[in-house]
């Protein structure tokens, strides 16, 4: 049996086993996947020492750190890994060590596949500039999109400064630029918790305006207010899994039955 996972700290709500587990069962996979909870100080010994570990996820707060430690041990994806600064899959293969970042098509597809929304030649208003951020701006960048990016952290805006197409600004420029946008996307934690706000004034949401929250464990207060159309990150959760799991094992992931279970999993 082969054993993936997904390694992060902490790891206990994360709900990727559900997922894969029912995947790898829907396709007779003799597999499991288990949830690894390693500290920061252990981080190196598990990626390069546990090698009954098939694959596995990358999760907070390892992305980059993970990156760093691996990039010169295996094969990377220049494209989406160099231009995140992160990494969130990784493969095993004969103790060679392959990893890629699957958020970015995993956002991508869902832009699509749930917002039905074509990002090309669109003006783009991205709150958040973290992890998630980073991944929706190097999905976006070569859409021909006009893509504006706004973090409450100087640093955290500073450090993305390698996506030479996103135009940083300030909080004070939101309201005169939201008005010429047709996307909004939320890359913050804001509405993870019941009782959040939204990351905006919804007064600022216009009917022009879809709207995407990587937020994905409820309906958000944002998504709730939208006045276009609007959905929550489930959908970029179940994409970049299913981009993982077809990084591990080449078949093409169950994609409905993983859907499913994520919805059961979230009730």
């Amino acid at each position: 049996m082969d054993i993936y996972g997904i390694v992060g700290w902490p790891v206990k709500h994360s709900l990727s086993p559900a997922m894969h587990n029912t995947a790898f069962k829907a396709l007779g996979i003799d597999a499991k996947y288990e949830k690894f909870e390693v500290k920061p100080e252990d981080l190196e010994d598990f990626l390069l020492n546990r090698k009954d570990v098939a694959g596995f996820n990358v999760t907070i707060p390892h992305k980059v750190k993970a990156k760093q430690i691996l990039e010169k041990k295996g094969a990377s994806d220049p494209g989406f890994v160099n231009l995140c600064g992160a990494i969130n899959t990784v493969r095993r293969d004969n103790d060679k060590l392959y990893y890629t970042n699957t958020d970015v098509p995993g956002f991508l597809t869902s832009l699509k596949e749930d917002l039905k929304f074509d990002p090309k030649d669109k003006n783009i208003l991205l709150i958040g500039c973290g992890g998630a951020g980073r991944a929706v701006m190097a999905g976006l960048q070569e859409s021909s999109s006009e893509i504006y990016a706004y973090d409450e952290s100087e640093k955290a805006m500073e450090s993305c400064k390698g996506f030479n197409k996103v135009k940083f600004i300030s909080k004070q420029k939101i309201d005169r630029i939201i008005k010429g946008c047709h996307l909004l996307v939320n890359a913050t934690p804001i509405g993870m918790k019941e009782g959040d706000s939204c990351p905006i004034d919804k007064n600022l949401l216009h009917k022009d305006l879809f709207v995407y929250d990587v937020v994905y464990n409820r309906e958000t207060e944002l998504v709730r207010a939208a006045e276009a159309p609007a959905v929550n990150g489930l959908g970029m959760l179940l994409y970049q899994g299913a981009h993982a799991f077809e990084f591990w094992t080449g078949k093409k992931a169950p994609v409905d039955v993983m859907r499913e279970e994520l919805k059961k999993a979230i009730k």
